[in-house]
């Protein structure tokens, strides 16, 4: 009689004790992002945390979730885990920051063929550095392994963040008027939109690699430019909502100018971007040229050099633009608000010569 065959998880692919042994190695960088309010650590089923009543009158929790899309394969590409993180939590906070948000939480989810976990902490140190440069704290997450699905040094990432703001201190666009200006915040570089067309474009097209040496781009090499972590605006943005009025904002993503600027515009109005008054970073000029890509795909595509747009009075512009300054940030006024005679919003973009 043949004995009976014996099967364990481990063979098919997932290892428990190599997922235990992650947690145990990222508690104490988790721990480093946890502010007052936080009850526990990470191990648990679910994450607590106690809001202060005392702060808010009437508090309303904000939610978002989002991920860096094919910029993963960048990393994965280079063998540099520890920023895509950062992008991660870039991603969740910059899109609640602009409605006025404090982020509170941020959960991570990172799903892979294979745990590697060395990758792993370094993907966990640059989610919790983001989470230091938001001011929020990383309460959980979930690592699962997904053999069949995933190849073996694949993976993929999703993030999810909780922030709260007072209910009359919303930013919803509502407030946004005819004669408005608009002020832009530089962005770092491409951010984490668009990279399926820039990954067509440069490896694709051109048969260039991530260690590639680039003339147009100054130096560096190819990688390194596409790695270029998300610019995080929620410290700047708050200290300056506690001095100014601030009618809307926008976190100029996919989509870019184009859809994202109608999002919270009130109707009959338009917003008219005159894009004399910046210079995007060489690497869109660098993908509108190899790629032959059109000025408006451009302008709906990428961020064009400008991560976030804030709507203000045009009598505050210029103490508003001294503060960002202050705060570190590079501010544009690169248009403003104009009536729109037609149904619904628009984008009225004025291109260069």
């Amino acid at each position: 009689m043949s004995e009976a065959k014996e099967s364990k998880y481990s063979q098919a692919g997932v290892d428990i004790d190599c997922g235990n042994s992650f947690i145990a190695r990222i508690k104490d960088i988790v721990a480093t992002t946890h502010k007052i309010g936080v009850l526990g650590g990470i191990g648990g089923f679910s994450s607590l945390v106690a809001i202060d009543k005392n702060k808010y009158d009437k508090p309303v929790l904000v939610n978002a979730t989002d991920g860096v899309g094919t910029k993963v394969l960048i990393a994965q590409m280079m063998g540099k885990h520890d920023t895509i993180g950062i992008d991660l939590v870039a991603m969740c906070v910059n899109d609640i920051v602009v409605g006025g948000a404090v982020p509170l939480t941020f959960l991570d989810y990172l799903a892979c063929g294979k745990l590697d976990v060395e990758t792993g902490v370094k993907i966990v140190e640059g989610i919790a550095e983001g989470c230091r440069q938001a001011q929020c704290s990383l309460v959980g997450g979930e690592t699962a392994e997904m053999p069949g699905l995933y190849k073996e040094n694949e993976y993929d990432l999703a993030g999810f963040v909780t922030g709260i703001v007072e209910r009359d201190a919303i930013i919803d666009g509502s407030g946004i008027k005819s004669g408005n200006v608009i002020i832009g915040l530089a962005s770092s570089g491409l951010h984490s939109n668009g990279y399926s067309l820039v990954r067509k474009i440069c490896f694709d097209e051109l048969g260039l690699t991530v260690n590639s040496q680039v003339a147009e781009l100054g130096g560096g090499t190819l990688g390194e430019e596409l790695l270029r972590p998300t610019r995080i605006y929620v410290k700047s943005v708050l200290n300056v909502l506690k001095n100014f009025k601030v009618g809307g904002m926008v976190h100029n993503t996919g989509g870019g100018f184009i859809d994202n600027l109608p999002r919270v515009l009130p109707k009959g109005l338009k917003a008219v971007i005159d894009t004399h008054a910046w210079t995007p970073q060489p690497i869109f000029s660098f993908l509108a040229e190899k790629g032959g890509v059109p000025q408006d795909e451009m302008f709906r595509t990428f961020n064009m050099g400008i991560g976030l747009m804030a709507i203000v009075e045009r009598n505050a512009v210029e103490d508003i633009c001294r503060q960002f300054l202050a705060l570190g940030e590079t501010p544009y006024v690169i248009g403003e608000i104009s009536p729109h005679q037609t149904e619904g919003c628009a984008v009225e973009i004025i291109f260069s010569k």
